[in-house]
């Protein structure tokens, strides 16, 4: 985890497609400088620039196309995650207060993309203000050990015995700082309306896969005996986790908190989210539901389990938080095919994670044209400071070539480094077009 100059945790380098940190963990003084308001607003104006540009209206109209599943020509996106540090690295921003710093990297990043990455994702005129907001977790102390710098780290399990802790849990609840989420809101219009639409949208969730929370407050080694030792308390807290995050989407339909992910909101784990299936921003009805949008589920942390036991204590719940959303996605890093003939049961499923670890030659016979083929290619090629061409491109060929006629995007993501060399996504972006043309045409 990056640290600012001063020592404090630098919130600009820990974003990614999916999100930002919190407001209120920033340390904010909600008031900018005049040299921090006039470089926004100036990046504010070229991102303003290229989202006027009809290449955008046309990306978009791409990946609605490919979300309805109406396009056989695959699209192409790169988030480098912890790989922004190289595109851009801290030490280049010009703002001091945190969250001038994490606008500031927000709308650079806009710019790489259109410019220098140069892949399918869609610059908009919008200028989104998250709530003000905390929650008081599961109702244990999380703890850890490691994770400096942004190492890896051990889950110290809080649930430690589950006849005396597990009374302790009760679902997350959400409160909105009301006074703050205005503040920034306001500060935000000033900086920015005359340059972008701003408008109040909050990412409330990534995924809602469940088994990451539970290993959260369990620990990984306890999580995994436990599914044998201990199966009666494993379906008692993957209810209770359930039921946390329905409460949690129930709260925020009544509260009118929800905002649309059917733009170029990042959604699932890769893909934008444009589709004619679900209203837009433009035609949404005052009160946003779950149903108006897409969800999400996954469970990496149960790839070493048999795909029978993730169907027994954790496909139920997936099914049932599925079946709240219009549109879904399912997967991550887990391979797809040992579980599908459960997961293809998903409600309203429609786009499924292709990992690295996937069987590719299971696509064409299980995703068919029916569903869209999220194909992630292996992030570590491009960890090296010399990204290997002919590798990358060999890869990108063999699943362009095994996966034609199916549904597919090209994705690359989950990069820890670009090998301190950015050329490394812009290649790979440039190979994968050159495969996209080579084989389509």
């Amino acid at each position: 985890m990056s640290q600012a100059n001063n020592g404090r945790v630098d919130f600009a380098t820990m974003q990614t497609a999916a999100g930002i940190p919190k407001i209120s963990e920033m340390g904010t003084g909600y008031v900018f400088s005049r040299n921090e308001i006039g470089r926004l607003r100036k990046l504010a104006e070229q991102v303003a620039g290229i989202a006027s540009e009809r290449e955008q209206e046309e990306k978009a109209a791409l990946w609605r196309e490919h979300n309805d599943l109406k396009t056989r020509y695959p699209v192409v996106f790169i988030d480098p995650e912890n790989g922004w540090n190289e595109c851009l690295s801290a030490d280049k921003l010009e703002c001091e207060d945190p969250l001038a710093r994490v606008w500031e990297m927000g709308l650079l990043k806009q710019i790489f993309w259109a410019r220098e990455f140069r892949d399918d994702k869609v610059i908009e005129p919008y200028f989104d203000v998250p709530h003000v907001y905390s929650d008081d977790g599961w109702g244990l102390d999380l703890q850890h050990v490691g994770g400096e710098d942004g190492g890896s780290y051990k889950i110290i399990g809080a649930l430690r015995d589950y006849g005396v802790d597990f009374p302790r849990l009760h679902c997350p609840r959400i409160t909105i700082d009301e006074e703050s989420s205005n503040r920034v809101m306001e500060l935000a219009e000033d900086i920015f309306g005359g340059f972008l639409s701003v408008r109040r949208k909050t990412t409330w969730w990534w995924s809602f896969g469940l088994t990451y929370d539970y290993i959260m407050i369990r620990g990984f080694e306890n999580f995994l005996v436990d599914l044998i030792d201990e199966p009666e308390w494993v379906a008692k807290t993957m209810a209770l986790l359930c039921e946390g995050v329905i409460d949690k989407l129930d709260f925020l339909e009544k509260n009118g908190l929800m905002a649309l992910n059917t733009d170029g909101t990042y959604v699932g784990s890769g893909g934008l989210g444009y589709t004619s299936q679900l209203p837009s921003f433009e035609t949404r009805s005052e009160k946003i539901t779950t149903k108006d949008m897409w969800g999400f589920v996954e469970s990496q942390e149960m790839v070493s389990v048999s795909p029978e036991m993730y169907a027994e204590f954790l496909y139920p719940h997936h099914e049932r938080i599925a079946g709240m959303f219009g549109l879904n996605c399912y997967g991550c890093c887990e391979p797809f095919n040992p579980r599908w003939k459960y997961i293809k049961n998903l409600p309203n499923l429609r786009r499924v994670s292709v990992s690295p670890w996937a069987d590719m030659k299971t696509v064409p016979e299980l995703l068919e044209d029916k569903y869209i083929a999220s194909i992630k290619l292996t992030p570590a090629h491009l960890a090296m400071p010399v990204m290997d061409e002919k590798t990358v491109r060999s890869e990108l060929r063999a699943a362009l070539e095994t996966t034609r006629g199916c549904v597919v995007e090209l994705i690359m993501k989950d990069n820890n480094t670009l090998g301190n060399n950015p050329e490394n996504g812009k290649n790979w972006v440039r190979i994968a077009r050159e495969e996209i043309s080579a084989i389509y045409g």
